[in-house]
């Protein structure tokens, strides 16, 4: 995808643009702080994804925050993780939840390159076939070592379930919202470019409902989870 890239049609917005200054860094502190942002979520959502699995997934050993930040000591102080086997720490699963999520997320952002500053809905994805393209081929290529049995022994994964790949994507698809919120920032704060009251309060309004519709789905999601494993223990 990063190749693919190159193919992006110019800005909607670039003619309005002032020119650089010759003294302007490459990276400026309002760069800076969305790649940190977005790198920040992008660890966080891994490692969640993963932990998920162990605490939450009804095909994990649900276990409690505790047992799992204090993993090390299973072999040493058993009493502390009864019913649960200390070999559960090397399931495949886990990783496999964790790298999907990552490959996701890195797709997402490859559609949120699209343009620097410009959302999504004004310069959709289809505006450049060949970032598409190269992102199909990433994911066949993905689950290609998922669902070959003898790619997935090799690299230590395993298959995902349809449930599993629905949390993989509640886990991905923030991405793309947070990049909206800092390109709604940038385009009326960060690049000094004027821009009316009613339209930033209109952008941010839309973002807004769509994180508190996201969390809400998703909450209403995790209740059927928790639903199926409370009937599955009974």
């Amino acid at each position: 995808p990063a190749t693919a890239l190159s193919f992006n049609p110019p800005d909607l917005d670039i003619m309005d643009k002032p020119p650089r200054s010759a003294d302007e860094t490459l990276i400026t502190p309002w760069l800076f702080f969305r790649y940190m942002a977005i790198g920040i979520y992008v660890g966080a959502a891994t490692v969640g994804g993963a932990a998920y699995w162990f605490m939450f997934d009804p095909t994990g050993p649900q276990m409690s925050f505790w047992q799992l930040s204090h993993h090390m000591s299973c072999y040493g102080s058993p009493e502390d993780f009864k019913g649960i086997s200390c070999e559960i720490f090397h399931a495949p699963e886990a990783m496999t939840m964790a790298l999907s999520i990552l490959v996701t997320i890195e797709m997402a952002n490859a559609l949120n390159s699209c343009s620097e500053n410009q959302s999504l809905v004004v310069m959709p994805p289809w505006c450049n076939i060949w970032l598409l393209l190269a992102m199909a081929l990433s994911f066949s290529l993905h689950f290609l070592i998922l669902y070959v049995d003898f790619l997935n022994v090799v690299f230590n994964i395993t298959p995902l379930s349809i449930e599993q790949w629905i949390t993989v994507m509640k886990f991905s698809l923030p991405v793309i919202l947070l990049d909206e919120l800092l390109k709604c920032v940038a385009r009326n704060y960060a690049d000094g470019k004027e821009s009316s009251l009613a339209s930033r309060w209109k952008e941010g309004l839309a973002i807004l409902v769509s994180f508190v519709a996201y969390g809400y789905a998703w909450y209403l999601s995790e209740l059927e989870i928790i639903k199926s494993v409370q009937n599955a223990k009974n």
